[in-house]
């Protein structure tokens, strides 16, 4: 199984980090110690806000790099994320 999935920044709470892997556990737990990237480091602590499985990676990467385009932007906060409050 391959997971889309989206973080929110509990620092800064109009960021979002969107990513893909086949282990969600092991890379939220990277995120968390977030040593390694500077974005996901500047803007940590995260929390996930939602993600989506898919069996095949081809449609896990395309639907990963639709979501990072402007429109993918739109689709995900009209449809995948709660509104900041």
């Amino acid at each position: 199984m391959f997971y889309v999935y989206v973080l929110k920044s509990k620092k800064t709470k109009s960021r979002f980090y969107i990513g893909m892997t086949g282990n969600l556990k092991r890379r939220l737990e990277e995120h968390s110690k977030a040593t390694k990237d500077k974005y996901t480091y500047r803007h940590a602590p995260w929390e996930l806000e939602t993600y989506i499985v898919f069996k095949n990676k081809f449609l896990a990467t395309e639907f990963e790099s639709y979501l990072k385009t402007s429109s993918g932007r739109t689709f995900l906060k009209r449809h995948l994320i709660q509104k900041n409050e």
